[in-house]
Order: C-alpha cells, then structure tokens, then sequence
C-alpha cells in the first residue's frame, strides 16, 4: 500500500490490477487541492507504469467522492481546476481502462471523477449529482464536457441545472452507469471485471477504446481513418496470433487464456 498526500490518497496493486482508494472518509472523500494532486500523481504513475493495466478507483467507508472540500474553497482563490489544469485529476484521458467502483455519493466534482472512469459500477446506495448547484459552485472538473457526450445533452441539463440526485436504476438506464452490484459489493464486483479486462490481449483492446475516445468531433470518414490508424499495430502484433488460437479451438465453450 502507497499513501499520496498524507495518506489521502491510497495505491494498492495486485497482479496487474490497480485499486486507488480516496481516503476521507470523515468528509465524505471530499478532495483539497492536496489530495486533489495527490490522485492526479497516482492516476500518472498508474499509467506510466507497464505493470499495471487496469485501476479500480474507489472511496473510503462506503462513499465515493463528495467533489472539491468547499471549506477550503472558501478561503482560497488558487483551487486546482481536475480538469483544465495539467495536475488535476480529471486532466486528459488515460491509456489504460479505469473502473470506477461507485458507492454512496458521487457528486459535484465527485461526479467528474466518475465520469473520468471508462465504466462505472454501482449499487443501491449510489448518487450522482450536481450537488454544488446549491452553494453556487461551478463545475470545473470535465463534467459539463463528459456529461452529455454520455447520456445526452437533455438528460445532462437537467442534471446541471437542476442539481437532482440520480439514484442506481435511472443511472443504468441513461448509461451513467453500466452495472449493478450488490449493496455493499461494488468495489468487489469492480476487481472481478478488472482482472477480467486484464487478462485480454492489451493492445487492440486500448486501440478500441482510443478510437472510441477520439471519433468524437470527428467525421465519419475522418473517425474511420483514425481507426484504421490506431488498429494497424495490433493487427500486427495481435490479431494473427489470437486468429491462430481461435483455429486451434481456444474460446469456442467461452474459455481462453490470457494470451
């Protein structure tokens, strides 16, 4: 176990797996501008490191993230934008899938980082919303960009402008999520698909989720291109190979090894 920002922020790596722990329980894992940082830091290293090819992002005690901790936004004028500043944690798009394993509360910018995730796993204590509509804090965190591109430019203002919750159910339903666990099991449930994800040839599964990234803004014809582009290596490096244990038999009952 790693610690960044006194203990904030938590890493743990098992096999190729990453879980990276938000670690204020007592506030609701709301982040100040350290611990901010300090879960830009880890997500970096998570990335950089050949290691590691799949993080699971969590909150401590059964909470996910409660966004910007707005005691110390109240008396500082320097907070860290996640987004549109280089140390922020929502700053860019990894190379590397990560899931997010979200109880309880994620809103204001707490909803920002779940929206950071490549997919999200709830349960029945889970809540999205724009929390801070009410304080009059403004999202400063990827949410206004990642939230309609997701669900939809109409069901996003309502949340936006409204500041209601979105519970589990009408979560999956617009695809803000995409799985449901078990009360009490989301972080479980999230290792269990991180492993999975982690045993799969790495490089054309990334080039999908890449080009999945980039066609946005594109043309047709122009997002085509780019994905022709990004599947060249892996069709090199990966596909003959996994074509042959196809031929072989691997797979056809639902089982295969890892490479």
């Amino acid at each position: 176990m790693t610690d960044y920002a006194g203990g904030k922020i938590l890493r743990e790596c098992e096999g190729p797996v990453t879980t990276i722990t938000i670690n204020r329980p007592n506030l609701r894992n709301a982040l100040d501008n350290d611990a901010a940082r300090g879960l830009g830091r880890v997500l970096a290293e998570f990335d950089a490191d050949d290691s590691q090819l799949v993080a699971v992002l969590t909150g401590a005690n059964g909470a996910f993230c409660a966004g910007a901790d707005l005691k110390q936004v109240a008396g500082s004028s320097g907070y860290v934008a996640w987004a549109g500043d280089a140390e922020g944690p929502t700053h860019g798009t990894l190379s590397k899938p990560v899931i997010g394993a979200v109880a309880g509360h994620a809103v204001a910018g707490g909803l920002g980082i779940a929206l950071f995730c490549d997919i999200r796993v709830v349960d029945d204590s889970s809540v999205f919303g724009v929390f801070c509509r009410r304080w009059g804090v403004p999202m400063s965190d990827g949410t206004t960009v990642r939230l309609p591109r997701l669900i939809g430019q109409a069901r996003a203002l309502d949340m936006l402008i409204t500041g209601r919750g979105v519970g589990a159910d009408e979560a999956i339903d617009w695809g803000l999520a995409t799985r449901k666990a078990p009360l009490g099991q989301t972080l479980d449930v999230a290792l269990q698909l991180a492993r999975q994800i982690a045993a799969f040839p790495q490089m054309a599964m990334r080039s999908d989720r890449q080009s999945a990234y980039l066609q946005s803004g594109l043309t047709l014809e122009d997002a085509v291109r780019e994905e022709k582009r990004l599947s060249q290596e892996a069709k090199a490096a990966e596909a003959s190979l996994g074509a042959a244990r196809f031929a072989a038999g691997e797979g056809r009952h639902g089982e295969f090894s890892s490479r």
